[in-house]
């Protein structure tokens, strides 16, 4: 089922953001609901969201589906691409190269959390310290999402409430790692305190 957008805020020929964000995330859902409400929550930003696949979602496959969004429109100015994935279940070897990708220039980033988003999600709501596996996350989520079940509904997650996460995130990331967490954590902090900051 094609997922439902809302109109755009830009009108033809007259630029009306300071700033966009080409993001392609792993999941199909969570990733794009989640990026949906933060674009409503933050003026001044774009956030053009590449469309994930039900036929694979592989580190490689998201990075050549933001190639592929890239190519029909070329990032200017202060335009950033970014990559959104999981670190659950995929080896090191699948991120190696998607980290290379986000160092070869300045407005490329990778965002990877782990276990999965719904980690990132949970920091929202609480510190996340014991939540290590996805069942774990899912489980956790529950309390503050109620029947949450990979959806992220309109009016679930606050401005306040995206700023803590950020905090949180930032303070798990302790020395900041230069690639992804190894254990529980998100660098999904840095895309969004970079959406915040327009």
């Amino acid at each position: 089922m094609a997922r439902k957008r809302r109109p755009s805020r830009r009108r033809k020929g007259n630029r009306r953001f300071r700033k966009r964000f080409v993001i392609a995330a792993e999941g199909t859902r969570t990733e794009l609901e989640y990026f949906d409400i933060v674009e409503q929550l933050v003026d001044g930003v774009h956030l053009q969201l590449v469309p994930g696949s039900h036929s694979t979602n592989a580190p490689e496959a998201v990075l050549r589906r933001l190639r592929r969004g890239l190519d029909r429109r070329s990032l200017s100015g202060t335009d950033e691409a970014w990559v959104v994935v999981d670190r659950n279940g995929w080896e090191e070897a699948d991120l190696v190269k998607l980290h290379k990708w986000s160092l070869a220039g300045d407005r490329c980033g990778l965002a990877v959390s782990n276990p999965n988003f719904e980690y990132w999600l949970l920091l929202h709501f609480e510190d996340g310290g014991d939540a290590a596996t996805a069942t774990r996350c899912r489980e956790r989520l529950k309390r503050y999402i109620r029947n949450y079940n990979k959806r992220v509904p309109s009016g679930a997650i606050g401005l306040d409430q995206v700023g803590q996460a950020v905090a949180r995130a930032k303070a798990r990331d302790n020395p900041p790692c230069r690639d992804w967490p190894r254990v529980a954590g998100s660098t999904v902090y840095r895309l969004v305190e970079r959406i915040l900051a327009g």
